[in-house]
């Protein structure tokens, strides 16, 4: 900003400037260089800004870690959040298991062994029966009687050898079943599948599971019902623990040999009791479950989901929530996305 000349200096200054013209005119010079430079030096200060007002963060994290997040009934009503109040449940004993489902190929192959052991079983039966009737009426050699009867031997020995490596590979509940041709035939169009699941070594079961549900690596899959065929034939090398057989029928899924399953094994006993959290009030974050309870009508508070049991309309959980409280089923993505961005 330009410097403030007094104004003798000025007047002084004109008197040079114009030494043949009026008093007038040297006045009017006088007052065009005072708008422009000023006159005199001024003690005034231009005034200071007033500060900004800083906006009140809406998330606020608590000692424990616990995010609590702060909006008005009117941020509420614009961002659509809804809110449920939890229900209570109980559900019989589970425990978890882990395995894949099993390629029905080798299983065909046995079973096309079999069926050709048992159709040369009962025809060399069939040709001793015979064959005894006719020594019987002394129309056949004892010679031709002892041959029949080896055949027979032989033909049972194979059909037995080959019904031991069925069980041996797929357990006794599969090799003993009437319609084995009828379960291959939907094994390998995919409309019924077989799952061997092992329960940890670490997890003891001290009876069999009465039931089963099957969960995919696919979040947005509800539970796949099982029914449990029996033991498994061997322990898995890698969880070391006790094995079921499940056969899913029919395969909504379309579960494919190969694909990786969790399975919840339902056992006797008596029911547990907790809560189901809705499907649409979970949200994911970090590799973890979370929901949004609200804790006051202007205050919502994230809740990590533990130990939790899906079913098909959410989750249920045996601790960590209670009956009645309420969770945020419309807009709990919105809320996480708010925090993000309050954390950035």
């Amino acid at each position: 900003m330009p410097a403030k000349i007094p104004l003798g200096q000025l007047l002084s200054w004109a008197g040079r400037r114009c030494p043949h013209r009026g008093a007038a005119a040297k006045l009017l010079m006088c007052a065009s260089l005072i708008a422009m430079f000023g006159c005199s030096k001024s003690s005034e200060q231009p005034a200071a800004k007033p500060a900004e007002k800083t906006e009140e963060s809406r998330v606020q994290k608590g000692t424990n870690g616990e995010v609590t997040i702060t909006l008005d009934a009117k941020t509420q009503e614009l961002m659509g959040l809804r809110t449920e109040p939890l229900a209570a449940a109980q559900l019989k004993p589970e425990a978890k298991a882990y395995g894949r489902v099993l390629d029905p190929s080798p299983m065909a192959s046995l079973v096309a062994d079999l069926t050709a052991a048992k159709a040369a079983t009962d025809a060399s039966q069939a040709e001793l029966n015979r064959s005894k009737t006719l020594a019987a009426q002394n129309n056949a050699s004892e010679r031709a009687l002892q041959a029949a009867q080896a055949t027979a031997t032989r033909d049972q020995a194979q059909f037995e050898a080959t019904k031991l490596r069925l069980v041996g590979a797929w357990g006794s509940a599969i090799a003993n079943r009437d319609n084995l041709p009828d379960l291959l035939k939907s094994l390998g169009s995919l409309e019924a599948a077989l799952v061997q699941v092992s329960v940890p070594a670490t997890d003891s079961l001290n009876s069999i599971p009465t039931g089963a549900q099957l969960l995919t690596l696919s979040e947005s899959n509800a539970p796949i019902p099982a029914t449990i065929v029996g033991p498994a034939p061997a322990v898995d090398p890698q969880t070391q623990g006790r094995g079921f057989l499940l056969l899913v029928s029919p395969n909504p899924a379309h579960l494919a040999p190969g694909a990786a399953v969790t399975a919840l094994l339902s056992l006797p006993g008596e029911p547990q009791s907790g809560v189901i959290v809705p499907r649409d009030a979970i949200v994911r974050y970090n590799g973890a479950k979370w929901a949004y309870v609200q804790i006051a009508d202007d205050k919502f508070q994230r809740v990590e989901l533990e130990l939790e049991r899906p079913i098909s309309s959410g989750l249920f959980l045996r601790k960590g929530l209670k009956p009645e409280q309420k969770v945020v089923t419309v807009g709990a993505q919105e809320l996480l996305s708010e925090e993000i961005k309050e954390a950035e």
